[in-house]
Formats: C-alpha cells, structure tokens, sequence
C-alpha cells in the first residue's frame, strides 16, 4: 500500500462508501439516528485502524467493521433501555394465553375447519394443510408428491374459496 495521508484515505472512503455503510447500519438496526451514529463510528474506527489495513479490498474491510459495529451495539442496546411503566407491566403478564382467548382462537379453528371441509378435493386437503395445519407449501407438496407450483397454485385457489365461504357466512350473521 502506498503511504497516503490518513485524512485523504478517510476522506476518500467517506466518499465512495458512505451509502454503503449507512445501508448496512440501517438494515441491522432498522433505525435512522442509530444507523447515522453506527456510520461514523466505523468510519472512526477504520481511521484509527488504518496502520492494520492491509490495503487490500477496502470495501469488505470496511463493512465487517459496520458489521461488528452493529452487532456489538445489538448485543449491548437491550442493557440501556429504560424501560416504560406500561412495558414494565407486559412484560409482569404471564406467558400463557388467557382462557377467553383461549376460546376464542379455538372457536376460529372450528370455523377454519369447517369452511376448509366444505371445499372439494383437491382443495380440501391442501387447505387443511396449508391454513389448519399450518404446512409451508414445500411441506404439502413433498408430502403429496406433487409439484410446488400445483400446490401454490392449489393455496391460491383454496384461499379464494375460503374467502367466498366467509363472505356468505358474514351476511347470514349480519
């Protein structure tokens, strides 16, 4: 690597990898003063790094610091937040659902049963799996031997149903 002044070096990679870096920040942290900050802290970084820069792909070299950066901060924002009355009070809540909602999801699941036993073949089955069941299309269609693209298609399809049986549904009760 040529002896080029530290100020330049920085100056340049600023120019050419700002949007870069920021973009790297902003993914990881999905926030805008956070992901400004984490920008010039890696530019600081690799300014105060520079004598163990090897000269070689400066890009990669820059974004694992943003990277490290990022995760360092990650790992370590949980620590300083203070936290809220309310999200003091959540977080008390206990983890098990309460019985009415409890019932209430049971209550939907008859209702998503029913409706899915309402369709005709090959719908019925690839709508048990997919909304009942909860299966991922690859799952459904590993497990009935067929194409992924007919049994996306059969989801399409089967939801379109679905929604039609609901509609009627809606205006009975209504």
């Amino acid at each position: 690597m040529s002896r080029i002044n530290p100020d330049t070096q920085l100056e340049q990679w600023i120019d050419r990898y700002q949007n870069l870096i920021y973009s790297i920040c902003f993914k990881l942290t999905n926030d805008y003063f956070d992901a400004q900050d984490l920008t010039q802290e890696t530019f600081l970084s690799a300014y105060k790094n520079l004598a163990y820069f090897d000269g070689k792909n400066e890009r990669a070299w820059l974004c694992t610091i943003a990277s490290r950066k990022c995760l360092d901060y990650l790992k370590h924002s949980g620590r300083r937040q203070v936290p809220m009355e309310d999200q003091f009070w959540i977080s008390c809540t206990s983890p098990r659902p309460q019985p009415e909602q409890t019932s209430v999801e049971e209550a939907l699941r008859q209702e998503l049963y029913s409706c899915c036993q309402k369709l005709k073949e090959p719908y019925r089955q690839v709508a048990l799996d997919y909304f009942y069941h909860e299966y991922d299309a690859g799952e459904i269609a590993e497990k009935t031997g067929k194409n992924l693209k007919t049994i996306q298609t059969q989801i399409y399809r089967a939801k379109a149903m679905l929604r039609k049986f609901y509609r009627k549904e809606d205006l009975f009760d209504g």
